[in-house]
């Protein structure tokens, strides 16, 4: 039993991955691996958030993250390594995540004894993360913690996601959907990204999208129109409850004074990165 309030764990990471997940759609991460070879998008997406794993093949990056075609992987993967080494990479992520934060919050922000705060109590709740059947998280709790507060605060954000993301591919299994029916399902919540974006982004076609639709309508999860039934919309929240509580050990590590502190800072930081523009509407609508 959570001594935690309902949803504390998941609003605290909804303040705080954000901010950390908008690197992926900074010019300032195009610029920086742009400068050590890598100019595909996709390439640098996969470069950028598999190099704490090493110099990993296809197969690797496919089951780690999840919902990609392994067809889109696998013509970067693990080519891009030949490119830029997965230490270099990282030295030229960190690099866009500080112009990245710079450049969105300013620098009175990046300054503040709020943003030292933050960092300490992020890192704080990553100490109760655990590395068993995580390996997206075990990869990256290997990589050094930054000194600079904000880069530290942005570590420890990045700690937090992928130690939920892997909880949340493990309820995924459980469900018994695939990475598309994943996708669809989600979409279909309205609280999922753009069709066309996805697509693209995760190198599927339209028919595969519509053969995954087939089969959760086969399964009672989706209606004609694309809609959740009743058990669509229970299995979905059910899928997020099962993460909550397999992610409960960082916030119940925190506490629940730390973890309501961390998400008013985490709110306040989005709402500053919201204003500068962090986060593009191609991704939403």
């Amino acid at each position: 039993m959570s001594t935690l309030p309902p949803r504390a764990g998941r609003r605290c990471h909804n303040a705080l991955n954000p901010l950390h997940s908008s690197l992926y759609f900074s010019p300032d991460l195009g610029k920086e691996l742009g400068g050590i070879g890598i100019d595909d998008p996709s390439a640098a997406y996969f470069a950028t958030r598999a190099a704490a794993m090493g110099a990993v093949g296809a197969d690797t990056v496919t089951a780690a993250f999840y919902n990609f075609n392994h067809a889109l992987v696998a013509r970067h993967v693990p080519a891009v390594w030949d490119t830029a080494s997965p230490a270099k990479v990282l030295d030229a992520r960190l690099r866009a995540a500080d112009a990245t934060l710079r450049r969105l919050l300013g620098e009175e922000i990046i300054a503040s004894p709020e943003m030292a705060e933050a960092a300490r109590l992020a890192l704080r709740a990553a100490e109760g993360c655990t590395r068993h059947a995580r390996p997206l998280y075990a990869a990256h709790a290997g990589l050094p913690v930054p000194e600079e507060p904000h880069l530290a605060y942005w570590h420890a954000a990045g700690l937090l996601r992928e130690h939920r993301g892997d909880a949340h591919l493990a309820a995924l299994l459980t469900a018994e959907l695939d990475p598309l029916e994943a996708l669809v399902s989600h979409t279909a919540t309205g609280k999922g990204m753009a069709i066309r974006w996805i697509l693209a982004s995760r190198g599927w076609r339209r028919s595969d999208w519509e053969d995954a639709s087939e089969r959760l309508r086969g399964r009672g999860l989706l209606t004609a129109e694309g809609e959740l039934t009743e058990e669509g919309a229970a299995l979905r929240k059910e899928l997020e409850e099962t993460t909550d509580r397999m992610d409960l050990g960082p916030y119940e590590h925190l506490g629940g004074p730390g973890v309501a502190r961390l998400t008013e800072l985490g709110r306040g930081f989005l709402a500053t990165a919201a204003a500068a523009g962090a986060f593009p509407a191609s991704a939403t609508g």
